[in-house]
């Protein structure tokens, strides 16, 4: 259900962001401040060319792709189409268009002109832009449920402040210790082995940005790539596109014999996040990532033709796979196996007030998105897949 990993740009960043941190300390000293053992200069400005790249990334492919990044009106559509909405997102949507148009024009300012800063070589200049950047960082995340990219991409953020920048946070006796190791007699061996290792890295990374720095370039810009196997050096990118409209597959299910039955009742299958019922709050899960949730909200721009892994979820309903049930909210519902399954596609909109109906959300049906089914009926795509249901 889950689908491939790297899927996901924050994944294949996950990764980058992992190597890096390799070389931010010494191998042979568990130390909290080994003698000679400086952060290294390819770690800092590793990172600092990575966070150039997210930021400049997702700047580049906005202008480029939808037209209402360059209308400033993205953002009238943005919290309330964005995959999983939070609390905050519902409020955000319901600002004047004159602060949508301020709030577009800014992310353009973020994130094409000041990731300039970062690479920069002088401090105050590049800590600058590593605030604007770590600031941008907060507000998108209490702005929605992005998982964790946002609190990934504050680790390079820190990484452009120096020591003396950060030392409030620390206690004298820390600092005096850190003092303490910096100011040593001489440099042995070890010291210009990782001077040499660091060289290396920067060799390594500077080869496999070529083609990186090529496709932010290039008008066919791709988003979120890698280009190398072990995907060391990527590409970043983030919501070229913004859908106008939000569009939500619901999963039904019937314990009823037979589903052309007047009396029948279909029951709505509760997920952890994505929006369902229209009177429930959105929730807040960041930095947590549900995988499922995300899969719906783009399994709803397609059919299910596109997206076979839907009859493997609906065949795993259908057979009581408890593995399934723990992956979406509390269904009293499921506690007895259901003996059809159907999807039905819908629109949704926030309501323009709480007030009364308590409803977060209006929704309207589309259509038909899965025709009612039986285990049996999906018993030929499961042998022909190969996928695993829990035995009778």
């Amino acid at each position: 259900v889950g689908q491939t990993w790297y899927s996901f740009g924050w994944e294949s960043q996950l990764l980058e962001t992992g190597f890096l941190a390799i070389f931010l300390v010494p191998v042979k000293s568990c130390r909290p401040f080994p003698a000679n053992s400086p952060t290294p200069w390819v770690a800092r400005w590793g990172y600092r060319w990575l966070l150039f790249r997210i930021m400049m990334g997702a700047g580049l492919i906005k202008v480029r792709g939808d037209q209402c990044w360059r209308d400033l009106t993205c953002m009238d559509y943005h919290y309330e189409t964005q995959p999983v909405p939070n609390p905050l997102s519902y409020y955000l949507h319901q600002s004047p268009w004159s602060v949508h148009r301020f709030e577009t024009g800014a992310n353009h300012v973020v994130e094409l002109m000041c990731p300039v800063l970062l690479m920069l070589p002088f401090r105050r200049l590049c800590a600058a832009g590593g605030l604007i950047q770590l600031l941008f960082q907060v507000v998108l995340i209490i702005s929605g449920n992005l998982s964790f990219l946002n609190w990934l991409t504050l680790i390079p953020s820190i990484l452009c402040f120096d020591d003396s920048m950060l030392s409030f946070l620390f206690p004298k006796r820390t600092l005096r210790q850190q003092q303490q190791a910096v100011v040593t007699a001489g440099k042995p061996f070890g010291y210009y082995f990782r001077q040499l290792v660091s060289l290396a890295v920067a060799v390594l990374i500077a080869y496999l940005s070529v083609p990186v720095v090529q496709n932010l370039l290039s008008s066919r810009q791709a988003m979120n790539t890698s280009f190398d196997p072990l995907r060391i050096v990527n590409t970043y990118g983030a919501f070229g596109s913004v859908t106008k409209e939000r569009n939500e597959v619901i999963v039904q299910i019937l314990h009823h014999q037979n589903p052309e039955d007047r009396g029948a009742k279909w029951i709505d299958l509760e997920f952890k996040c994505k929006p369902g019922a229209v009177t429930r709050r959105p929730c807040l899960i960041s930095p947590y990532h549900y995988r499922l949730d995300w899969l719906m909200w783009f399994a709803a721009f397609q059919d299910y033709q596109h997206n076979p892994w839907l009859l493997h979820l609906s065949a795993k309903v259908l057979s009581g796979d408890r593995g399934v049930e723990e992956l979406m909210a509390d269904n009293p519902a499921l506690k007895e196996r259901p003996r059809w399954l159907r999807m039905q596609h819908y629109r949704y909109e926030y309501t323009a007030s709480l007030e009364g109906s308590r409803s977060w959300w209006t929704r309207r049906l589309i259509g038909e998105y899965l025709p009612a089914v039986r285990l049996s009926d999906l018993e030929d795509v499961v042998k022909r897949h190969g996928w695993r249901l829990p035995k009778k």
